[in-house]
């Protein structure tokens, strides 16, 4: 059986080693019929009570925890990482699962302000930036905050449970191959996480947040300094215009950033805060900065540090591109979040509530992808149904159109999607994505069940 001829369960679970293969053929069923609904509550994505309460009772088995249900999509993703030239992105980020409302879940950590109970959920994320198409899920852990206890620094360096190894342990599966870039936000520039990831065979962009003490050439006895006091004295090498998405207050805006690079060393903390030498860090920073931002607007400005080599301007801009795909990962949690109502589970076990988290992790996926296959190159001359069910096509066409067209394309399809799910097609109206295309894609579910449900009423007649 060909990839496109495999259901999306059978592609992500059809090797998942639960124990026997019944097991796997019901993880792959329920897979899929969460694909088919992603949003609501399990009642609501799963409707046949018989098959429902089949899910309940595979996830209570000890067979079937986080690992494993993880395992089979890692083992897909490590196969298309292998197949790939590159270059590939891991984006790597965390974002916090709120269980608050689960009392009987007491192994549970703190999160939010201290008052909530949850994950911190850390996930790696494999895209190519050159689609900007996402792969899979290379790794993801779920971490129980727990309170810091008394202890020294080396003690606290030495601790299994210490939040910022999360970054280290998270690239753990990804092999030491330099067509991988590891892209951290700010919450993962330690010293620790930078000399692990120069040392691990993969290239790396990662967001400085702290002001290190730096050397300003690779070799020689260059003085010492902070590093954004050097980087701010490099002239810009170019410059290029960046889509700023609305945040709480602000509003979206064009930002028009400049940019420069340069050579350093970056110098071990005087005072470890983790397990690292004491050798200086060959690498390049990369500045990016808004010299003119509108009036109240906060000024963007960052500092990208890499062991990419930059020998001109479409080098360090090529690194900054890198970086700009790091937004892809919040799209994710979005869509695990928003999307799959990954937080509006009801299990009284931690052990029953995970591997379900894993599950409704990677079906999330499927949202983004959604959107992804809408944007292909050759959307508007392949034919749609070599990426979507008939029974789909027909509905829509049927609700766009009132009458079948199965030789759509698939930018007809996904243009009709999107009409499905809100979106006006207007002249100024940018291209759909994945929240509108999931809308639409919930109600083609129920479009295509209605249909299906006439056609049988029709056969009976």
């Amino acid at each position: 059986m060909s990839q496109a001829e495999r259901s999306f369960g059978e592609i992500h679970f059809g090797r998942a080693e639960l124990g026997n293969k019944a097991r796997t053929k019901r993880l792959v069923q329920v897979a899929d019929a969460l694909t088919r609904h992603p949003g609501g509550t399990l009642p609501q994505k799963i409707n046949d009570p018989m098959a429902l309460q089949a899910m309940y009772r595979l996830m209570n088995r000890p067979e079937v925890t986080h690992a494993s249900v993880l395992a089979a999509h890692q083992l897909e993703t490590q196969q298309r990482i292998a197949a790939h030239a590159g270059p590939l992105l891991a984006i790597c980020d965390a974002t916090e699962l709120d269980y608050s409302g689960l009392d009987s879940l007491e192994e549970l950590g703190q999160i939010g302000n201290g008052t909530c109970r949850g994950y911190v959920c850390h996930n790696v994320l494999i895209v190519d930036p050159a689609t900007r198409s996402v792969l899979g899920l290379a790794n993801q852990i779920l971490h129980t905050r727990v309170a810091a206890p008394q202890e020294t620094r080396k003690e606290a360096a030495a601790r299994e449970s210490r939040e910022s190894r999360l970054w280290l342990q998270g690239t753990e599966p990804l092999p030491g191959d330099p067509k991988l870039i590891t892209v951290f936000d700010r919450g993962g520039d330690t010293f620790e996480a930078l000399e692990h990831e120069a040392h691990s065979g993969r290239r790396f962009v990662i967001r400085s947040t702290h002001n290190r003490q730096v050397l300003a050439e690779h070799t020689g006895q260059a003085r010492q300094q902070p590093l954004r006091q050097l980087v701010r004295k490099t002239k810009a090498v170019g410059s290029f215009e960046l889509e700023v998405p609305a945040q709480d207050g602000p509003p979206a805006r064009t930002a028009k950033l400049q940019y420069s690079y340069t050579a350093l060393r970056v110098l071990p903390p005087r005072n470890k805060r983790g397990q690292h030498g004491n050798q200086p860090l060959a690498l390049w920073v990369v500045r990016v900065w808004e010299s003119d931002p509108p009036r109240g607007a906060e000024p963007l400005e960052w500092f990208l540090l890499t062991n990419e080599p930059i020998d001109g301007a479409s080098a360090a801009r090529q690194v900054i591109t890198w970086y700009e795909c790091r937004w892809i990962v919040e799209e994710y949690h979005k869509a695990m979040k928003t999307g799959c109502d990954i937080e509006h589970m009801q299990f009284t076990h931690v052990a029953r509530l995970e591997p379900m988290i894993a599950l409704q992790s990677i079906v999330a996926l499927t949202l983004l992808n959604l959107r992804d296959v809408s944007r292909r190159a050759d959307a508007k001359t392949t034919p749609a149904r070599t990426v979507v069910a008939e029974p789909y096509i027909e509905a829509l066409s049927l609700w766009r159109h009132g009458e079948v067209h199965l030789d759509w394309t698939i930018h007809e399809f996904y243009f009709a999607l999107a009409r499905l799910g809100g979106h006006q097609n207007r002249k100024g109206d940018k291209q759909p994505g994945w929240i509108v295309l999931w809308r639409g894609w919930t109600s083609l579910q129920l479009l295509a069940t209605g249909l299906q449900l006439q056609n049988k009423r029709k056969k009976v007649g």
